[in-house]
């Protein structure tokens, strides 16, 4: 299967402190990955280089087939983001935060207004589209987050923790939209410390603990790395056993 994504030595320091360690990873086209790890593992660290918002301290990012760094604009319009962050306007309509966003690339006029109006469709929110985001509750600003990274149809989708501090009824909506951009034909990286989500969604998932890749590859075979009958153990049994940490921990 075709690489989407590859990172080779990836690092990350501030000052004498690593946060993202030496981190190689794989993502292949069509999949949905996952890296799961507890708050401070270095998943938001390491999604912010892949989007160029903070640079490397060594190592290279291989979106594509091109190296990210040297052909930025070009790779960075084949890709959306969904950060933990709200990065929504409050005082903009919902309509306006959506267009705002999609015509940063380059997408205008008639086409520009039929996305916006689809993106809002496609995330549950069409009928809020003239009110304004500061209005709106958590479940909505996370979908409404969503909305802004999805018009220029990227191919790869990177989701850092999307359902943090929401309802279970959004928080199901958000995954279930995840896996229908996924069936549509969008890579998918999924960050979360929630074991259930991870499980739930992705094809693939690598545990990630103090900025390094503990182990990596679907749920049947990180079971299998710790017993042989994986109907005795759950997911969060085996990132126990790997990290030493519960989920009650973070």
């Amino acid at each position: 299967m075709e690489v989407i994504l590859k990172t080779k030595d990836l690092t990350k320091k501030y000052g004498d402190k690593v946060v993202v360690d030496n981190l190689n990873i794989e993502i292949k086209k069509g999949e949905i990955f996952g890296l799961l790890g507890p708050n401070g593992a270095g998943k938001s660290t390491t999604m912010n280089m892949i989007c160029e918002v903070i640079k490397p301290t060594l190592g290279t990012i291989e979106f594509m087939g091109g190296d990210i760094r040297k052909n930025r604009k070009k790779l960075l319009s084949k890709l959306g983001y969904i950060p933990q962050e709200l990065a929504i306007h409050g005082n903009l309509k919902a309509w306006e935060n959506v267009e705002l966003f999609t015509s940063l690339y380059g997408i205008k006029g008639e086409k520009l207004k039929n996305i916006v109006d689809e993106s809002l469709d496609y995330v549950g929110l069409l009928d809020k589209r003239n009110e304004y985001a500061k209005n709106f509750s958590g479940g909505m600003k996370r979908r409404l987050n969503i909305a802004c990274a999805i018009g220029h149809e990227p191919d790869l989708l990177i989701f850092d923790e999307p359902t943090v501090g929401i309802d279970p009824q959004s928080r199901n909506f958000i995954l279930e939209k995840i896996k229908e951009s996924n069936k549509k034909g969008a890579t998918v990286i999924y960050t979360s410390h929630y074991m259930e989500e991870v499980e739930a969604i992705c094809t693939r998932i690598a545990i990630m603990d103090n900025g390094n890749i503990i182990a990596s590859g679907t749920c049947e075979e990180l079971k299998k790395l710790v017993v042989d009958d994986i109907e005795k153990i759950t997911l969060e049994e085996v990132f126990l056993t790997l990290t030493g940490k519960k989920l009650r921990d973070y």
